[in-house]
């Protein structure tokens, strides 16, 4: 029988977790995962709210769904979150570390590099760099205990790569406060792909891949001047839009990226390639 390439992408009987799974880019990777026929954990700070997303997607793509609360920077709320996703599916082959934090109190989060508080620092990293860790730790452990396999993908950041380009902050708005590039971002999505390289190795004897999804800017909020500023930037000329990560990120939970792992996927209009 011939080798069927469009199976490859195929997630049906798949159980994937996905963390943040209610922010902008959360909610299309939830429907993408499961309209490639993965059941899904939607993990997030409010369960009841993940919840009910989570009936609205098990009734629109006929798979089984559930909803979790979870703070990732908690290692008692990841261990349970992984315990109530085996309890409930008996496995975990796919999990999306998607749970990132804008902290808040939007004020402190854009503070200039030179003013920004440890305190903010700290309660970031929680979030972005250690609640990837604990998540990853908790999973993989589970992924070996299954017998191996696996396929495990970290959101980074452009800006884990490239350092940012100040000018197209000036006059730019986020939510209706002057915003920037903080330093804590930066250095928590450039440890994020960093952790996913160092995971790649240790786990590949177990069959367990892992990789990042590395978004560029992605329209979710930013007022028009600063749309048109980092349009500017960018090869294609525009942001990006959130369903136009999805297909990267089923490449690396199915198959179809069975001998990948270890790498940054860039979906960024070819800003990283200037």
């Amino acid at each position: 029988m011939a080798l069927s390439y469009k199976r490859l992408f195929d997630l049906e009987g798949k159980v994937a977790i996905v963390t943040g799974g209610l922010g902008i880019l959360g909610q299309h990777f939830c429907r993408a995962l499961a309209e490639f026929g993965a059941n899904v954990a939607i993990a997030d700070l409010d369960g009841k709210i993940a919840g009910e997303l989570a009936r609205r997607i098990a009734e629109e793509y006929r798979v089984d769904c559930i909803g979790l609360d979870c703070d990732v920077s908690s290692e008692t709320s990841v261990e349970a979150l992984v315990e109530r996703t085996v309890a409930h599916f008996g496995r975990v082959d796919i999990l999306h570390n998607n749970a990132a934090s804008k902290s808040d109190d939007l004020q402190a989060f854009f503070a200039a590099a030179e003013d920004y508080a440890l305190e903010e620092w700290r309660k970031i990293m929680a979030v972005n760099l250690d609640g990837v860790f604990m998540v990853s730790r908790a999973v993989g452990r589970q992924m070996i205990a299954q017998g191996g396999g696996g396929s495990i993908i970290h959101t980074g950041s452009i800006y884990g790569q490239l350092g940012c380009d100040p000018s197209i902050y000036e006059g730019s708005e986020y939510l209706g406060v002057a915003i920037n590039t903080p330093p804590v971002y930066a250095a928590s999505k450039a440890g994020v792909a960093g952790l996913a390289r160092y995971l790649a190795t240790l786990w590949a004897g177990h069959g367990i891949r892992v990789n990042t999804l590395i978004p560029g800017g992605v329209e979710s909020g930013q007022n028009a001047e600063f749309q048109r500023r980092y349009a500017a930037r960018v090869p294609m000329k525009r942001m990006g839009r959130p369903e136009e990560l999805a297909g990267a990120l089923i490449y690396l939970a199915s198959d179809a990226s069975r001998y990948v792992t270890g790498q940054e996927v860039n979906v960024d209009g070819g800003l990283s390639a200037w």
